[in-house]
Parts: C-alpha cells; sequence; structure tokens
C-alpha cells in the first residue's frame, strides 16, 4: 500500500500532530554524594505492587516513575514534572535520583544489590531469575520506555482514504508493524543524537566483555541489557510476533513474555497473546537513554522529534524482506552505538539523507512544526560534540563522570524542594488543590484534572471512583451542606438551636436600610460582612464602635460582595481555626490579621513592601501565605487608628492592617492544634455535626483557651466555612503544620491509605 498519497491528503492535515504518550523512566537512588543509597523503598509512597505511578525495577534503589496516557507533549511534562515532585520528596531528605542511564559505582560484592522487595512472590522469585541468568549488574542500567499511539481519527481516516483494505483492525495493526519495523532499522539515528551513556561506572562490568569506552550508548550496544542471542522474534506478522515469542517461552529462552527485552515491543492488551485478537494500540520504544542535562531525563525537543520521526517511518518504505530489513538495523545501531562520541559517523551521509527526507517529508504534509529541531540536528550530525553523548563525555573529562552526574542530580534535587509546598506542572492550580493532588500521587490514588480553573478532580483507586472539588468538597458532604454554610444566616440559626455560643446581629438586603441603622450599633462592636462570602471578602470589623463615615464605608463594602449584608455584635478574645473532618478534629490554627513591625525608619507602605519580599507569600493561594495588600479595607483600619501609608511605627511596634485574621487577606498562620483540650475540639465537632457537615472549618472567637468549654462565655462561633483552606494548615507561618489534605484522603479511601 502506497501511504504517501493518503498523508498528502488534505484531510489528514487535522490529526497529524495529535497523538497519546506515555513515559515510563527508570532512575536509581543515590545519596547527595553520589554512592548508591542501601535504604529501603520510601515508606511515605504506596503499595508499589499496584502504584499507577511510582514502582520498582529490578532493585530496591531503582524507581520507575509512569506517567499517564497524556493527549499533548505539554501535558506529558506536567505529569513527568509532578510524579518527579513527589518521588524527591517522598524519599529520604538525603536522598536524589542519579540522572545517568549507567549506574553509579556498585557494589563489589553482587549480592550486595538488593532485589527489589515486592509483596508478589512470584515478582521476586521472576527478579532472582533474572539475577541468575544476566548477572544483577546488568540489571542496573536504566532508561525511558516510550509510549506512542497515533491519533485514532488519524488512523480511520486514512482507512477512508484508502481501497486495499476492507478490515480495519487489520489496517491499523500493519500501520504500526511498518513503522515499527523502520524503527528497528532506523533507530540508530537516535542512538547517534540521543545516545547518553558513553561511559560505565566501577563495577557495572564484572571482568567478562566490555566495551573500548567511551562510545556514544552502551546501553543500546550488545555490551547493554540484552535477550540472550537465541532469542529470536520476527516482525513480520503480529501473529509470527505472538508465535515467536509463545515459542521462546516453550523452549525456555524466555522465561515469561515480559522477559522479550526488544528495543521495540507491540502492545494492545494486557498480554501479548491478546494481539491475536485485537489491533496494535501502541508501540513502546525501549531504547532511550536518560538525558542527564533535563530534570526528568528527557526533553520536549526529543519528543517531538520522535512524533515527526513516527510519522516519517509511516510515510517511508521499507526497502527489503521485514525480517532482513530489522535484522540491517540491529548491526547499524550495534555500529552506531559503539562509536567515539567524538567522530564523526560512518552512517553520516545516510544521517544526512534521512534529515533531508524529513525535511521533504514536513513540506509535502505541510506539518505545523518548528524546523529548528531538524535544524538542531543537523548541527549535531555536523558536530558530534553537540549530540548527548559527545556532551557527557567532554564534561565528564573536565572532572568525572561522577561529578557531572553529582552536579545535574543536585540541581533537580534542589529545584524539587525550592518550594516544596507546590507540586510542579499544576503550580497554575489553588495550593490546596496542589498539595492534595501531592498526597494522592504519594499513595497510589489516580487523578484526573476535570477541571482545572474550578479545581475539579476524578480519583481512583482500587476501582472506586470519588469526585473532589478544591480538595475538600467531597461525596461524603450532601450537596445542601455547603448552601447552609454559605448563607451565614442559616448557619447562625442552626448553631444557635443546638446550643452553641453566636454573636446577635441583623440582616439588610439593602443599603438604605442599614445606614439608618447605624444608631443601633455605634456605640459597641461590630462586624459588618456579606450574608454569603468566603475568604474573608467584604468583611469590616469596628472593636468599639465605628463613626458613621466608616460604618457606611463598610456597609457599601460588604454590599460590594453580597446582596445581603449582616451587622453583628463583636465577640471578644482570640479568633481559631478548627479543621474538622467526620468525628475529629484535624487541624487548630491561630491567625493573626496582616500586620507590620516598625522599626522606627520605614513607613507602613514600605514595611509592606519587605514583608511581601517573603517567599512564602503570594497570590490567589498559590503560595502559604498570602501577600499583604494596602486597598481601602487597609487603610481604612489604618485611619482608625490614627495612621496612613506614609506613617513610620516606633521600633518594635506591631501595626495591624485588617481586623478580619484571614490567611488570605494576609494574615499569619499559626498552628495550634496541640495547644487544645479535647472540650474545644468537641464543640468544633458537635457544631459541624449541627450543619450535618463532614468537612468543614469552623471558626470560634475564645477569651481564655485555658477556660474550660463548658465555662459561661467561653467561645462564641464566628462562622462556619464549607471549603476551608488546607494549605495554611499543612505549611504554617509558625509551628509543625498538619496534613490535613492526607486526612482527606484517607477520609475517601479508608481500606486503601493507611
Amino acid at each position: 500500500m502506497n501511504i504517501q498519497p493518503i498523508l498528502t491528503n488534505k484531510q489528514l492535515y487535522p490529526y497529524l500532530l495529535k497523538a497519546r504518550y506515555g513515559i515510563e523512566k527508570e532512575s536509581q537512588r543515590v545519596t547527595k554524594e553520589g554512592e548508591l543509597v542501601t535504604t529501603e523503598y520510601p515508606k511515605k509512597l504506596g503499595n508499589r505492587s499496584f502504584h499507577p505511578y511510582i514502582q520498582t525495577d529490578f532493585a530496591e534503589t531503582q524507581m520507575e516513575i509512569v506517567t499517564p496516557i497524556t493527549n499533548s507533549v505539554s501535558e506529558l511534562f506536567r505529569w513527568l514534572a509532578a510524579i518527579h515532585d513527589t518521588v524527591y520528596r517522598s524519599m529520604e531528605v538525603q536522598e536524589m535520583l542519579w540522572p545517568l542511564s549507567m549506574p553509579p559505582a556498585l557494589p563489589k560484592a553482587e549480592e550486595n544489590i538488593i532485589i527489589a522487595k515486592l509483596d508478589n512472590f512470584e515478582d521476586v522469585l521472576y527478579r532472582r531469575y533474572l539475577a541468575k541468568s544476566y548477572g544483577r549488574r546488568k540489571q542496573m542500567v536504566s532508561g525511558i520506555h516510550f509510549n506512542f499511539e497515533f491519533d485514532d481519527e488519524m488512523i480511520r481516516k486514512m482507512f477512508e482514504l484508502q481501497e486495499e483494505y476492507v478490515n480495519y483492525y487489520q489496517f491499523k495493526t500493519d500501520l504500526y508493524l511498518k513503522v515499527t519495523r523502520n524503527y528497528l532499522h532506523y533507530r540508530w539515528l537516535t542512538t547517534y543524537f540521543f545516545g547518553a551513556s558513553p561511559l560505565s561506572n566501577p563495577r557495572y562490568f564484572d571482568g567478562n566483555e566490555y566495551p573500548q569506552e567511551p562510545v556514544r550508548s552502551i546501553r543500546n550496544s550488545k555490551y547493554g541489557y540484552k535477550n540472550h542471542k537465541d532469542v529470536k522474534v520476527s516482525y513480520c506478522s503480529v501473529e509470527q510476533y505472538v508465535a515467536d515469542i509463545h515459542q521462546m517461552v516453550e523452549e525456555g529462552k524466555l522465561s515469561e513474555e515480559k522477559e522479550f527485552y526488544a528495543p521495540v515491543r507491540l502492545r494492545g492488551g494486557s498480554s501479548v497473546a491478546d494481539l491475536a485478537n485485537q489491533p496494535i494500540r501502541y508501540i513502546e520504544l525501549r531504547n532511550i537513554d536518560l538525558d542527564p542535562y533535563q530534570p526528568y531525563g528527557i526533553s520536549k525537543e526529543e519528543v517531538e522529534f520522535l512524533h515527526i520521526f513516527m510519522l516519517f517511518l509511516l510515510w517511508t518504505d521499507e526497502k527489503a524482506d521485514p525480517d532482513e530489513w530489522v535484522a540491517q538495523g540491529d548491526q547499524l545501531n550495534d555500529f552506531v552505538s559503539l562509536e567515539a562520541p567524538l567522530a564523526q559517523t560512518a552512517c553520516y551521509d545516510e544521517a544526512q539523507r534521512l534529515l533531508t527526507e524529513i525535511r521533504e517529508f514536513i513540506e509535502q504534509t505541510k506539518l505545523a512544526v518548528s524546523t529548528e529541531i531538524l535544524d538542531h540536528l543537523e548541527e549535531m550530525l555536523e558536530d558530534p560534540a553537540q549530540t548527548l553523548a559527545g556532551k557527557i563525555y567532554l564534561d565528564s573529562q573536565k572532572s568525572s563522570q561522577k561529578e557531572l552526574a553529582v552536579q545535574q542530580g543536585l540541581s533537580y534535587y534542589k529545584k524539587a524542594w525550592q518550594a516544596p509546598y507546590q507540586l510542579a506542572g499544576f503550580t497554575n492550580m489553588e495550593l490546596s488543590t496542589q498539595i492534595f493532588m501531592f498526597d494522592a500521587i504519594q499513595k497510589g490514588v489516580e487523578i484526573e484534572v476535570l477541571d482545572e480553573h474550578e479545581q475539579f478532580l476524578k480519583l481512583t483507586a482500587q476501582g472506586h471512583n470519588e469526585y473532589v472539588k478544591n480538595g475538600n468538597m467531597t461525596s461524603k458532604d450532601t450537596y445542601i451542606t455547603p448552601l447552609i454554610m454559605e448563607n451565614k444566616t442559616v448557619t447562625k440559626k442552626l448553631l444557635q438551636r443546638a446550643g452553641f455560643c453566636v454573636p446577635q446581629g441583623k440582616e439588610f438586603t439593602n443599603k438604605k436600610e442599614a445606614y439608618t441603622s447605624f444608631a443601633e450599633f455605634q456605640n459597641k462592636g461590630i462586624v459588618v460582612k456579606p450574608k454569603s462570602t468566603n475568604y474573608g471578602l467584604g468583611i469590616t470589623i469596628f472593636k468599639v464602635g465605628a463613626d458613621e463615615k466608616d460604618y457606611i464605608n463598610a456597609i457599601d463594602k460588604a454590599f460590594n460582595e453580597d446582596d445581603s449584608i449582616l451587622v453583628e455584635d463583636f465577640l471578644t478574645g482570640t479568633e481559631y481555626r478548627f479543621f474538622v473532618i467526620g468525628n475529629q478534629v484535624k487541624a487548630v490554627l491561630l491567625r493573626v490579621p496582616a500586620n507590620i513591625t516598625g522599626d522606627g525608619r520605614h513607613s507602613i507602605k514600605e514595611l509592606v513592601a519587605k514583608k511581601n519580599e517573603d517567599p512564602l507569600r503570594g497570590e490567589n493561594h498559590r503560595t502559604p501565605l498570602e501577600r499583604i495588600q494596602l486597598g481601602s479595607s487597609e487603610q481604612l483600619v489604618l485611619h482608625e487608628q490614627g495612621y496612613d501609608l506614609a506613617s513610620i511605627p516606633s521600633k518594635d511596634e506591631t501595626i495591624y492592617l485588617r481586623e478580619n485574621s484571614n490567611v488570605s487577606t494576609g494574615g499569619d498562620s499559626i498552628d495550634m492544634t496541640a495547644a487544645f483540650t479535647d472540650d474545644y475540639k468537641q464543640v468544633a465537632v458537635q457544631a459541624a455535626q449541627a450543619l450535618d457537615a463532614t468537612i468543614c472549618g469552623i471558626d470560634m472567637m475564645i477569651p481564655d483557651k485555658k477556660l474550660p468549654a463548658k465555662s459561661p462565655n467561653a467561645y462564641g462561633i464566628i462562622e462556619a466555612n464549607f471549603n476551608p483552606m488546607m494549605h495554611m494548615h499543612c505549611y504554617p507561618y509558625k509551628g509543625k503544620g498538619e496534613r490535613v489534605t492526607m486526612d482527606i484522603l484517607k477520609l475517601l479511601y479508608p481500606d486503601f491509605i493507611e
């Protein structure tokens, strides 16, 4: 079948650059000094036997990072970033990932390479068999398996545009077989550009055969981790592929089908046998070395090239019998992989021809891709020092390959720990959701981001789905529960009827009525707030009464946030947030209103700017603390104290810029969980139960927390929150912090998460 006229048909243009990608990336755990660790698999991670994102390869030290299937390169790298962040911050604090395919120095005694301690004994037995058959040292090499699937609409459209096939499944399978055979023939090209294992480290080779180093890729050469020479599998048809693998198993040349370590695997179902009854769904490229100059072992440029290359391999014709075509590729790849990394490849002319043909293919199919990728590849072809193997070798000569690996590994380690409250790849989402997603990834709960803007997630574990919004709005609360807490009038009525102390006040639905009621409130402390709002928006507090002008300003501000407002008594004391999950208080927080401390030299405006330089402070809930603003609310509070933005406070004088203590308006957070006795916590739990809430934040004003909660006027509940911020409990300004995000995961999956 002539594919080229089909690929140049305009109907196909919208689909050519669509695809599905997945990556499985192996890396060794090492110390920050570059030594192989002796520690066991991180206890913080979920069960690796069925973890969707983080598993173990051969050895106890060898992590395997697995992305979900993604529909774009950008999405693929988001998940690579997020899972790497999770892995780094789940290991011992002095551990990092080794960025090279070739392992670090291995133990002198091979038995000191510890086989992965898995729950399933059959998996352990399989690894013992591999150790005996190939040796433990050979197993320690790492790399990337790149899963690639053409867009299904593209293949269906191609099927419609041809006349030779009547069976769609056979058509699809034959397309993938053609690409696979061509890749196996031309994979030496990727070895030249992206081979990245020029040097071994001590004790990888055990004294038997070894290459004359440096080379382009030890891992992709005959000295890498390969099947024994008597393992022969044909790619001429899927039937022959399946039959050959089964025969290898029957003859004892493979222990089982997964021992087939070819550079490309055909994928269709859960086993090779499934390919006999269904088409190839995707192909797995297994010859990608780790790129130590990239934090996730592979660059976006390389992935984009592989996509273009897959299309080109679909376009270009095979020039020999299928088995002979693949065999030629094996010979070429072994030759190129063992060339010196700084030498001009003997396949230079062929490489130049291929790059020219790829350019022509891009032009004829009108692919909307940048030619910069090919420009860079041509530079690498002309100058081998620019290839990955060339760069690694040259940089290793400046000190050593170990020093290069440690330098690169430490840079990625520091990046992962730079902002431990964030989840790389998803930093545009709210911080509480980021932390919640981190915990879910860590424990092996699958995540699908349904709506990024709305922070809407789908979770899956053990076949059970849960839907979560904002990290804490779950199926454990009914639809009516957040509506109750959103309406502060209803909340107060229900709590008061249940016997809880709440502030008294009055509700207004129009400004005129609220203005004329000033006389009722002018001589006492009051709080003016919207009836239904969150994050402390539109709230003004007058601790000792207000003049009429300030009162009217507060009324206007509250009405800007809602059609109804409340004016309530101000309760004296200290405000605390109790975070309730089920029948327990999981965290208690003291929130101090936005403030600055004077130094006798700088103005309030300057002191605020200086405090906002703290890297923990940001905006829109992307950091543990919010930047202090200098809007009308803050200036009103300053005015009441006799200050303005130009005022210069005395040394050590504390000036408050807000009356409300919300962290979302620049306040400071202090963990007080251990400081409270159970009686106050029980009040918060019972208040949540009165509102029929499973997850909520209860705000209490407490004059003296040393007094028993049953004492007269010991507390007053000023608010209940249906979407309480979690990041301020996880990463407080002061104190230990409480991982309430993990508590919610345990609530949703009590039998799955320990």
